[in-house]
C-alpha cells in the first residue's frame, strides 16, 4: 500500500485527492495547505484525512511514501527537492519547475535516491491523445506536415506566470508526446493589454516551433477570448486530424483529405491535386485522465518503473517554455538543443 500526502489544496489539489481515492493500492495519508479554511473544507469531505499546515512534517514522516505537489510553480523546486532528499517519491503539477536548471537538479536527485519523479501532464493520459498517438505510430497519418493548436478562454489570470507559463505546458506536453521529431527553434510574440498595480504579464501569445526537418508547430494562447476553445489540427500526407477536447462526443475527427503533386510533362510544371474523402470519428477511452495519472504514478512507485511523463519530459517542456519566453523578450528566433 503506497501512502500518499498531497501538498497544496487550492485550485488543483482536490482533484488528485479525489482520484487517488479510486486507486485501491494506495491511501491518502495526509494533506497540507497554508489555508486552514481549505483544510477544514476537505476534512468535511474526507473526515479520516490527517491535515497539517506544515509540508516539512510530511517530508519527515516515516508514514509517507510519496508526495503530490499541487502548489504554485515557483514553489515546486524547493518542495520537490526536499521530498526527494527525504526519500519520497514525487508527483508534481505542471510545469515541473520554473527553470530548466532546477528540473535537471530534480532529475539528478531522483536518480541518486532511486525515487520516482513524475510530472502531471494530464492531457497525455486522455483517451483522445492516446488514440491519436496510436494512429501516428501505425502510420495512418503518413508524413506529418504541421501541428496547429488553439487554447483560448476568458481568464483565469495567474499572479505568478503569464499566459505562456499557464497554458503552454499543456500543449507542449501533448505535442512532445505526439510528434517524434527534434525541435530546432522557437519564435514567440505576445502582448499584455491588461495590467493592474505592478502586475503586467502577457495574456495573449503566439508560439511557433520549427523542427529540424522543416515541420512547423504553432500555438495560439489567450486569456482574453470571449469563447473557450481547446482544438488541435494535425496535418499528414495521408490523413488529417481535428482534436477538440471540448467536444465529448467527437473529440477526434479523422479526415481522409489531402493533396498530391503530379507533374505535367507538356507544361513542365507541377500540378496540385486535392483529395477529399470520408470523415470518421473513432471511439476513445473516456476514463478521467487524472485517474490514469494517479494509477500510473502508484504503479511506477510499486514496480520501480519510469513514468510516461517523467522528469525528463518535464524538463523538455520547461526548456520550450524558457525558449519561448526568451523569444518574447528579445523578439528573436531562439535555437534549441533539448535535453
Amino acid at each position: 500500500m503506497v501512502r500518499i500526502a498531497v501538498i497544496g489544496c487550492g485550485y488543483w489539489g482536490p482533484n488528485p485527492i479525489r482520484n487517488f481515492f479510486k486507486v485501491p493500492t494506495c491511501e491518502i495519508a495526509a494533506i497540507a495547505d497554508l489555508d486552514r479554511a481549505r483544510l477544514d473544507y476537505l476534512r468535511r469531505l474526507y473526515p479520516a484525512l490527517r491535515t497539517t499546515s506544515s509540508a516539512q512534517q510530511l517530508f519527515e514522516s516515516q508514514e509517507i511514501d510519496a508526495v503530490v505537489i499541487a502548489t504554485p510553480v515557483t514553489t515546486h523546486y524547493a518542495l520537490a527537492r526536499e521530498a526527494l532528499r527525504r526519500g519520497k517519491h514525487v508527483l508534481v503539477e505542471k510545469p515541473i519547475t520554473s527553470r530548466a536548471s532546477e528540473a535537471r537538479e530534480l532529475i539528478r536527485l531522483a536518480d541518486e535516491q532511486r525515487r520516482v519523479l513524475m510530472v502531471d501532464h494530464t492531457f497525455v493520459f486522455t483517451g483522445a491523445v492516446r488514440k491519436i498517438r496510436d494512429m501516428i505510430d501505425a502510420g495512418e497519418l503518413g508524413e506529418l506536415y504541421y501541428y496547429d493548436s488553439v487554447r483560448i478562454n476568458l481568464g483565469i489570470f495567474q499572479h505568478d506566470v503569464n499566459v505562456l507559463g499557464d497554458l503552454a505546458p499543456h500543449d507542449f506536453s501533448i505535442m512532445r508526446f505526439l510528434v517524434d521529431k527534434q525541435p530546432a527553434a522557437v519564435t514567440a510574440v505576445g502582448a499584455a493589454p491588461v495590467s493592474w498595480g505592478g502586475w503586467k504579464r502577457e495574456s495573449v501569445a503566439h508560439v511557433a516551433i520549427q523542427f529540424a526537418d522543416g515541420t512547423l508547430a504553432h500555438f495560439h494562447l489567450n486569456w482574453l477570448s470571449p469563447t473557450k476553445i481547446r482544438r488541435t489540427l494535425i496535418g499528414g500526407s495521408r490523413r488529417m486530424i481535428v482534436y477538440d477536447h471540448l467536444d465529448p462526443d467527437n473529440q477526434v475527427k479523422i479526415f481522409d483529405n489531402g493533396v498530391s503533386i503530379r507533374t505535367d510533362p507538356e507544361r513542365y510544371k507541377a500540378l496540385v491535386e486535392y483529395r477529399t474523402g470520408d470523415m470518421f470519428t473513432p471511439k476513445v477511452d473516456q476514463t478521467e485522465a487524472l485517474e490514469l495519472v494517479c494509477r500510473h504514478f502508484v504503479e511506477c512507485v510499486e514496480q520501480g518503473t519510469r513514468p510516461l511523463t517523467d522528469g525528463t519530459v518535464g524538463l523538455e517542456v520547461v526548456e520550450l517554455l524558457e525558449a519561448a519566453q526568451e523569444s518574447l523578450e528579445t523578439q528573436q528566433r531562439v535555437p534549441l538543443r533539448l535535453a
